[in-house]
């Protein structure tokens, strides 16, 4: 039977897991730590899973692995040279699993995105011999870009970045054209070095426009060093509990609060986060609240914003929307919410007068703003805050803002002149977290709900690039 590779996709964190069957049993590369949705395609596609493997130890997100092999009694394939708190089948560049009669893993050393990162070429058996389908790269060899270099500290970030050159290249020689490239990161993930420019790839197209197998060691280590930027800073932890062995997740139902235990809950320093859409949340929101829709990143930016730790209650309009949030939290190591609320924000409160309204605005609307014309019903802009990170600012950003990215943010509210905030990022997610931010700070915020590439036609005056 042909070999069959599904994308287990979390778009959430940019990442992508995989199912490899033959029809019979299945290898599974990378699974998140929710992994009931691997446990339902293998179920539905009758398919046993025999091998659960990992390309490195993760840096942003929690795996699955360990649990997955526990409860289907799979083989679980890790580095032999990563130190690690549980039992595993140790694996190393050079080493071939038997997965089947018609399927098999070589193992491949791939150092670049961590010291001892391994790639899985998938080979199928045929009349002719073996044949390789494709290649499990995690984060080394992905689409138009490579891993990132830095996760493991700035010190290690040169040399790695050397490694993943050689590592691609070794992939790129060892393989035919025609193989498939399946890399874990690269789909939105902070754990790639630039984003993905396809929805697939073989290593035939990543010859023709990946920088790593076109440019000289050099050019591609000072290429990849100058465009790293910022990444989550729970990523800390997610490497740590990798190798100490993730426990299973608990999805259930979390505590309901009421509108008086919402109250006392933001008195007492705790994070409520309104997981409806930014402009439900303008619409009307509970005073103290932090804007972080389900509709974008949510668990990215909430991860990063927090301190580890702090309690943290959601509020959503439906209990669905809740769990989904819960699957997304767990992913990244925030195990349980320490309550939850739904329904109208009206229900969230005793006195009709902690509800609050948050202005949002266009691109055109600073433009005529800045020249004099303020549109009714807004305070002009005293301050235009970009909370885009360096990178985006350093591409273009607006004549005269002020820039602090968000993750900065908390720490240097003090920081702003003072007036009226009109607050962007690229599209108005980011903006909205921001503009929650400010308001709760005291300060008088406008949030504009635009996409940044539409600024300089809107008439926006822009910075001269230096």
């Amino acid at each position: 039977m042909t070999v069959e590779v599904s994308v287990i996709a979390t778009s959430s964190l940019g990442d992508r897991s995989y199912l490899a069957s033959d029809g019979r049993v299945g290898v599974v590369v990378d699974p998140q730590r929710d992994i009931d949705r691997v446990l339902y395609l293998a179920g539905s596609r009758g398919v046993r899973i025999t091998h659960v493997v990992e390309t490195h130890i993760h840096n942003d997100y929690v795996s699955g692995g360990l649990q997955l092999a526990r409860l289907t009694g799979a083989d679980y394939l890790v580095s032999a040279a990563d130190r690690v708190d549980f039992a595993r089948k140790p694996v190393t560049d050079g080493d071939e699993i038997a997965v089947s009669d018609s399927l098999r893993l070589r193992v491949v050393g791939t150092p670049g995105h961590t010291f001892h990162h391994l790639s899985y070429v998938l080979d199928e058996a045929t009349a002719a011999g073996w044949r390789p389908v494709g290649v499990f790269t995690g984060g080394s060899l992905l689409f138009g870009s490579t891993g990132r270099t830095d996760l493991l500290g700035q010190q290690h970030a040169h040399d790695l970045a050397g490694h993943q050159h050689a590592s691609a290249r070794r992939l790129a020689d060892l393989l035919p054209d025609g193989a498939q490239v399946w890399p874990t990161h690269g789909f939105g993930s902070f754990c790639s070095a630039s984003q993905s420019d396809a929805p697939e790839s073989t290593i035939g197209r990543e010859k023709e426009v990946n920088p790593v197998l076109r440019l000289a060691t050099d050019d591609f280590v000072t290429q990849t060093l100058a465009g790293l930027d910022a990444y989550p800073a729970y990523y800390a932890h997610m490497g740590v509990a990798n190798a100490g062995g993730p426990a299973p997740v608990d999805l259930s139902p979390v505590f309901r609060a009421d509108a008086g235990q919402l109250r006392t809950r933001l008195a007492g320093g705790e994070w409520v986060v309104d997981l409806r859409h930014r402009k439900a949340y303008a619409a009307g929101h509970l005073a103290g609240t932090i804007s972080l829709g389900l509709d974008g990143p949510m668990s990215t930016w909430l991860g990063w914003l927090v301190d580890r730790g702090t309690p943290i209650t959601l509020l959503a309009q439906t209990p669905e929307q809740i769990a989904d949030a819960q699957r997304e939290l767990v992913r990244i190591g925030i195990e349980r919410p320490a309550a939850q609320a739904t329904g109208a924000a009206e229900g969230w409160v005793e006195d009709p007068a902690r509800l609050r309204e948050m202005h949002l605005t266009d691109f055109p609307a600073l433009a005529a703003a800045r020249s004099g014309n303020v549109p009714a019903g807004l305070p002009g802009p005293d301050v235009v805050l970009d909370v885009r990170l360096t990178n985006e600012w350093r591409d273009g950003h607006i004549e005269g803002a002020v820039h602090v990215p968000l993750p900065d943010l908390p720490s240097r509210l003090a920081d702003l002149p003072p007036g009226a905030v009109w607050v962007h990022c690229a599209s108005g997610y980011r903006a909205t977290a921001a503009g929650s931010l400010l308001a709760n700070a005291g300060r008088d915020v406008v949030v504009i709900d635009d996409l940044f590439e539409r600024a300089a036609a809107a008439g926006v005056a822009m910075a001269t690039p230096r």
